[in-house]
């Protein structure tokens, strides 16, 4: 099924959330543009979130990035109702979760949703196994059952061996490991990671981002994603929601955005990203599917840093693309040069891949 084709599992509408002592009164000053830092200095109110709209399809993941502030760790908190919002509306599975109750809401955080944390949040007293089966132990599942269940989800992220060890004895990346081994132990839909490997060594955190993309490969988690880091967005991002001051600048395909970047704070985004290693085969490819290529195919999905390097770096080569069983375009050496340079269109800054 392709992306766009995948039911919504979580859909935000028209989230508002404002901070201070009347967040109603501040509501319709934001539909006459007042910007955040003129809210805040005019009325000591602080915008969190400013009209958010987002479908989250069930099976992908859905990557909210922004800097510090731009309230994407309010964002992923108003989904389990951690905190509530001034005005909106959120649904999962088209059901209104802000017309839950006390008792619905329990449900929902401890058999629906699950979340990693920066700061791993472990209990410092709790073994390995013991913090990993947390969940099915507060929802009262049999003993013998659950540690079958976590033992399993231990050995997934590596950490065989490691079952009666505590916290303290553990690295950074291997108590997230079991951080993560405890979401997924309590089998819930959705998966919440807030910021959940930025507290890692750059070397642990990207094993931690593949190992992520492996166990989803197989698993098909509704993940949401919080990042203040573009690389790691683009790597993870099925769908990508870029935030500043509590507004969404762009959302999209992540391939989609770098190369059409819609807003000047977008564009100073992904200005110094690699984009031979990011971008993919698919996203310049011509679809026409009948040219007769030079030298082969390649796959949809090969970075084009990787085609560079499979064509030796001659510009007259092209190659079908495959992707699946089947073919579904033409990537020609020179289109992939071209991606790769960054150019002024109308002076206005924009940087575009051309096909």
């Amino acid at each position: 099924m392709a992306t766009a084709d995948k039911p919504v599992k979580i859909a935000v509408r028209n989230l508002y959330k404002i901070f201070g002592d009347d967040p109603a009164s501040i509501l319709p000053m934001l539909s006459d543009g007042i910007d955040k830092a003129d809210i805040q200095r005019r009325t000591g109110h602080v915008i969190g979130l400013n009209n958010i709209n987002v479908d989250i399809k069930s099976g992908l993941i859905t990557v909210i990035m922004g800097l510090s502030g731009s309230g994407k760790s309010t964002l992923i908190r108003h989904l389990n109702r951690l905190i509530e919002p001034t005005a909106g509306e959120i649904e999962m599975d088209g059901e209104d979760i802000m017309a839950y109750d006390g008792a619905r809401l329990r449900a929902l955080r401890q058999t629906k949703m699950s979340m990693v944390f920066q700061k791993f949040a472990l209990l410092p007293h709790r073994t390995v196994l013991q913090n990993t089966m947390l969940a099915l132990e507060i929802r009262g599942e049999d003993d013998s059952a659950s540690t079958e269940e976590a033992i399993k989800w231990i050995q997934r992220v590596g950490l065989d061996g490691n079952e009666d060890a505590f916290p303290h004895q553990l690295s950074g990346g291997m108590q997230q490991r079991v951080g993560l081994a405890r979401a997924l132990t309590s089998n819930a839909e959705v998966m919440l990671m807030d910021e959940a490997f930025s507290a890692l060594d750059p070397l642990i955190r990207t094993s931690m981002q593949d190992l992520l993309l492996g166990l989803q490969q197989d698993l098909h988690k509704t993940i949401v994603f919080i990042t203040h880091d573009l690389d790691e967005a683009l790597k993870l991002a099925d769908h990508l929601v870029i935030l500043k001051d509590g507004f969404i600048v762009q959302q999209g395909e992540p391939q989609h955005i770098l190369l059409n970047p819609s807003d000047p704070y977008i564009e100073e985004f992904v200005s110094d990203i690699n984009r031979a290693r990011v971008l993919k085969v698919r996203s310049i490819m011509d679809d026409n599917k009948r040219t007769k290529p030079s030298h082969g195919e390649v796959d949809a999905n090969m970075s084009l840093e990787s085609l560079i390097a499979h064509a030796e770096g001659d510009i007259d080569r092209s190659f079908a693309v495959h992707e699946d069983d089947g073919r579904v375009g033409t990537i020609t050496m020179k289109a992939v040069f071209k991606a790769l340079v960054r150019y002024d269109l109308g002076g206005h800054g924009r940087t575009n891949g051309a096909k």
